[in-house]
């Protein structure tokens, strides 16, 4: 042990920290290119037509968003489980997606609305009450209002499911700005949750166009991007959230 300017200093936990540090970060760009390879790939099959040739690239890029969840900092331990276990309800709706058939439509939106509620439930751990009662949310519902009055005439017997699936995502972006607005929160992964909470509704237009209005290959070619990167962003955030006044004020 050495000390200086009072505080005792440690240089093998110094020179350990600076590893970890470094084998993290390798870590990291091993895991965004292997993202990007196979959302290239992802992409290439979807202008194919090929649905089991697109499961090929979705089914192992959307595993890599649960694992890179799971090699993250587990900083707030309630935080983390909410998330991965959203992130895995979020796998389960990419391959139910990528399955022919209505059945397999309605498994995958019932999985992704279980994550989106999932999501809300932990960015309640991040934000406070106030946080939830500002005038974004006046802009949130008017924008998912016109959304679902575009998609309304298109919906036929899923309108009860899509409506619901509309409040529950416009809720999650509101959870996302809440959780945002809260300044305890470490500001870059608040700015991950934020962003990720955006492209995910972002996404999802394209989805809802694709399958409900005109399917088209351009609804993908944009959407599938914003979708994984919505992901990504919510499953590194989970080593990002805490900053040394921030706490869990919610059981896990």
């Amino acid at each position: 042990m050495l000390t200086g300017a009072g505080k005792p200093f440690y240089p093998l936990q110094w020179y350990a920290k600076c590893l970890l540090g470094k084998v993290g970060n390798m870590l990291r760009n091993i895991l965004i290119f292997i993202a990007v390879t196979l959302l290239l790939g992802l992409l290439w099959a979807e202008s194919t037509g090929n649905n089991w040739l697109s499961l090929g690239f979705k089914t192992p890029l959307s595993v890599l968003f649960v694992i890179t969840a799971l090699i993250q900092p587990r900083v707030l331990p309630g935080y983390f489980k909410l998330v991965l276990i959203g992130l895995i309800f979020g796998l389960v709706g990419d391959v139910c997606l990528g399955l022919p058939g209505l059945t397999a439509f309605r498994v995958g939106l019932v999985a992704f609305l279980t994550g989106h509620i999932l999501y809300i439930w932990a960015f309640t751990i991040l934000s406070r009450r106030m946080d939830w009662i500002n005038p974004v949310n006046i802009l949130i519902i008017a924008i998912s209002g016109g959304l679902y009055l575009w998609l309304m005439p298109h919906l036929g017997q899923m309108l009860v499911p899509v409506t619901f699936y509309i409040v529950v995502i416009s809720v999650m972006v509101a959870g996302g700005w809440a959780a945002f607005r809260n300044l305890k929160v470490r500001r870059l992964g608040a700015w991950f949750i934020l962003a990720g909470a955006v492209l995910f509704y972002a996404s999802d237009i394209f989805v809802a166009h694709d399958r409900f209005v005109m399917e088209h290959f351009y609804n993908r070619l944009i959407g599938l991007p914003l979708y994984y990167t919505a992901q990504f962003l919510l499953a590194f955030s989970v080593g990002l959230v805490k900053s040394h006044h921030l706490g869990e004020n919610r059981p896990s």
